[in-house]
């Protein structure tokens, strides 16, 4: 709610056009960019209750190879078998990273997860039954179908509304979502009680806002594909940040893994092929009718504008008058000599 009414009054106070809606002919993408991506985090957050962190990182991580696929079905992108290559050596890093238990088996480093809701005192372990790993698992894969319908259609979207209009869509859909989801819950609303919760809370809107800010400018200028893949470059920042302040020494298979997701994401920056920018997105036209008909042929390469048939015709007439000029100045130079 704070980050809607920010958005809405800088967005008011600079005369950016369309501040509620967003411009016509991408609303319904953007109304579909909020409510996807609140899913997508409802299904991190939901599944750190029952899963470990790092468990629930390596879930996070299939969002990026989820995305380039939809973007190639439903954008018509190019996705070359060396980024998916790529893609799947920086998902062995993350593992190596984050290292889940249920692959490498449970380790003593283990700390405890959260607390539960409405209970500052009782700490949640990693006593969890089954079922309600089950339930993680399936809520956490319901997040990363919300952040690849999140990423596409950010994508589809492209540069046809600006950066904020994503954010004031994603904060308003969260709002409602949320709202009407405590509503039916009866999930009471918790303020925080100490100056450094609530300190860490507004750290946390700075950069979320400055992360989707970014993620909408990125996701604009290039492929589905080659633009999630930059998205497995957090986990270095995460562990470098952890070393920082925890003092947490990384293991071997934590440098090895680092070392896998730098290298495929400067050996997929390196290897840009041409045209792989664009791929078949075309922007026709901003009505909403062109919007309704689908993702397909619609996103958000640069515009295309196309000359209707009259200028065409001209267009090949002053073609055929400069050949046929140039074809008798040929022809008289061949007679003088």
């Amino acid at each position: 709610g704070i980050t809607y009414i920010c958005l809405i009054t800088y967005m008011l106070s600079t005369g950016m056009p369309d501040p509620f809606t967003g411009p016509k002919g991408v609303r319904l993408l953007l109304a579909f960019r909020g409510f996807a991506g609140f899913f997508g985090l409802f299904g991190i957050y939901f599944s750190l209750q029952f899963l470990s962190l790092s468990d629930t990182t390596v879930l996070t991580f299939l969002a990026p190879l989820c995305t380039p696929v939809t973007g190639a079905l439903f954008l018509g992108e190019k996705f070359t078998r060396r980024e998916a290559f790529a893609a799947l050596l920086s998902l062995v890093g993350v593992i190596l990273i984050a290292r889940p238990p249920f692959i490498f088996g449970s380790r003593n480093t283990q700390i405890p997860d959260v607390t539960r809701q409405g209970d500052t005192t009782d700490v949640l372990t990693n006593e969890v039954t089954p079922e309600e790993r089950l339930i993680a698992v399936g809520v956490a894969l319901i997040g990363v179908l919300g952040l690849t319908g999140a990423y596409t259609s950010l994508r589809a979207i492209g540069k046809r509304a600006h950066p904020l209009h994503s954010l004031v869509s994603y904060s308003t859909q969260s709002v409602i979502v949320a709202s009407i989801g405590m509503i039916a819950t009866k999930t009471p609303f918790i303020m925080p009680t100490r100056f450094e919760w609530f300190a860490m809370l507004v750290m946390v809107g700075i950069f979320g806002f400055t992360a989707q800010v970014l993620l909408a400018m990125g996701f604009a200028r290039e492929t589905a594909g080659r633009c999630s893949m930059g998205m497995y470059t957090q986990i270095i920042f995460a562990a470098i940040l952890e070393q920082i302040f925890y003092h947490t020494v990384p293991a071997i298979l934590s440098v090895i893994g680092t070392l896998i997701i730098i290298s495929c994401a400067l050996y997929v920056a390196l290897n840009k092929e041409s045209g792989s920018s664009t791929g078949r997105i075309r922007l026709e036209g901003s009505e909403e009718s062109s919007l309704e008909r689908g993702l397909v042929g619609h996103g958000g390469g640069e515009n295309e504008c196309r000359m209707d048939p009259e200028h065409e015709g001209q267009e090949r007439h002053d073609k055929v008058d400069r050949r046929d000029q140039q074809n008798v100045s040929n022809g008289s130079l061949v007679d003088d000599t």
